[in-house]
């Protein structure tokens, strides 16, 4: 590659950066978030608007790329993440921040898929495993600087910061792009599959409102709960029909007709629930019931974080030697299951190097699961449906984070106000933790103990599922798509 398209190349993936790092960075905020706001019943929906808002648009972007210009299409979702971003750092309430999340939302679907057809279009087939280096480079920081910024961010400046940040790097982004990007005029006539997207949309809110107000805000059977439900099937069902047929489907039906490629979807919805349920709720342990600090809480999930990405690592370039696939869903599920029980005995007596090391198992099992998961999605797919295929298995993930931690967020709500009280916890931060009584202090701790398990329940009954589901994958003589790199 010239020098030029490698100066344009970084403009890119800074914009990739900014949607791998936007939810490490907010989660070890969120404790401190959710006590100067209130609305601890409304902490999911904070990764939920977010997550949401990027699976539902993300089809979108891409199809707006074909029809509108790629360039233009990235530049846009980047300006629609940042002022989401700003507005999300200016948040007066709950109810705002998770409205401006899904703003943010609504551009980070742009930014992945945007930059990716970007390069797909620039860089010549000869030099794609030096990107793709470069986009495996990126992992790591993203995955271990994270949390570490977010709660130096918290820490030393305010919360707020953790949404700040973002506006200097996409400025950057914006302007190396904008200068330093010349796409072919080219564009591919394709029709946006709006019904289907809207079907679609539908169908997962209503599905994420189902799991995170059932049996919390609304009983089981309650006329909510029930409509839901009912809103949740017909818009599903409806949106198989019109893919069956659309002219552009969002997911064309056929690659479901591949066994694997479907067991790989079910893998990477449980993945994804067990992942941001994880995730979401370690820090909350970690600040009130073992005293770290947001920065602390960062460096606490670092034997995670190498976990997931040392498996994913290991696990592609394994698959990508010999093609063989079947033993790592399997093992990774095994492993998970495992992990997520091991974190079980964390309570309000447990060492801070020990709940920091048991993380490291469950996140060996997630990166299993996650890698093999999407090399098996490759592999069962032809060569026209690539695209497709990668889109499909990035949006079961989102998916399942999105309904996972609405899920195991309403047991974890729940939970924490049974030992508190109804509302009792809305104004906790871990900074007010030294300013109350010891009786009220220890109350907290427990509180917030049993709340973790609940949600450690729950993934651990997930990770069940994968483990089950990853029996039935089967061996298949086709090499792998990819290389191991992610």
């Amino acid at each position: 590659m010239s020098r030029s398209l490698y100066v344009g190349m970084s403009g890119l993936l800074l914009g990739m950066f900014l949607a791998m790092l936007d939810g490490l960075i907010v989660g070890t905020a969120l404790p401190t978030i959710t006590g100067e706001l209130g609305g601890l019943n409304q902490l999911s929906w904070v990764v939920t608007a977010y997550m949401l808002a990027a699976a539902a648009t993300t089809p979108i972007w891409g199809k707006l790329g074909d029809l509108y210009g790629r360039k233009g299409t990235f530049m846009t979702s980047i300006v629609i993440f940042l002022a989401g971003s700003m507005l999300a750092g200016l948040s007066q309430d709950m109810g705002q921040l998770i409205a401006f999340r899904a703003v943010q939302g609504l551009g980070a679907g742009g930014l992945m898929v945007g930059a990716l057809s970007i390069i797909g279009v620039l860089v010549p087939p000869r030099d794609s495993g030096r990107v793709q280096s470069m986009i495996g480079a990126m992992m790591p920081v993203a995955f271990i600087g994270g949390p570490l910024l977010g709660g130096l961010l918290t820490e030393e400046l305010s919360w707020r910061w953790t949404f700040y940040v973002n506006v200097p790097v996409g400025a950057v982004a914006l302007l190396i792009v904008g200068f330093g990007i010349r796409v072919p005029g080219e564009r591919v006539r394709a029709r946006i599959d709006y019904l289907g997207a809207a079907l679609l949309t539908a169908g997962i809110v209503a599905l994420t409102l189902l799991a995170s107000w059932g049996g919390i805000a609304y009983a089981w059977a309650s006329p909510q709960i029930l409509a839901l439900g009912a809103v949740a099937v017909v818009c599903l069902v409806a949106f198989v029909r019109v893919e069956r047929r659309a002219e552009e489907p969002i997911i064309p039906p056929r690659l479901f007709a591949d066994r694997n490629f479907t067991l790989a979807q079910v893998l990477s919805f449980l993945v994804g629930a067990v992942m941001m349920g994880v995730t979401a709720y370690l820090p909350q342990y970690m600040q009130f019931v073992l005293g770290a600090t947001p920065t602390g809480s960062g460096m606490l999930l670092l034997p995670l974080m190498f976990g997931m990405l040392a498996a994913q690592l290991v696990a592609g370039r394994l698959i990508s030697r010999d093609g063989r696939y079947r033993r790592y869903p399997i093992l990774g599920g095994g492993v998970l299951v495992a992990g997520v029980l091991a974190l079980t005995v964390l309570d309000v007596g447990t060492g801070m190097v020990l709940a920091s090391g048991l993380s490291a198992v469950a996140g060996v099992g997630i990166g299993l699961v996650m890698q093999s998961s999407l090399l098996l999605t490759l592999a069962s797919a032809e060569h026209r449906d690539m695209g497709a295929a990668s889109g499909t298995v990035t949006l079961l993930r989102t998916i399942g984070g999105s309904v996972g931690i609405s899920l195991l967020g309403a047991v974890y709500g729940s939970r924490v106000e049974a030992g508190l009280g109804s509302g009792a916890g809305d104004g906790l931060t871990p900074e007010s933790m030294t300013t109350l009584s010891g009786p009220a202090r220890e109350a907290v701790r427990e509180a917030v103990s049993g709340g973790l398990q609940g949600v450690l329940a729950g993934a651990a009954l997930l990770g069940v599922l994968a483990f089950a589901a990853a029996w039935f994958v089967r061996e298949q003589a086709r090499e792998p798509a990819v290389t191991g790199r992610t």
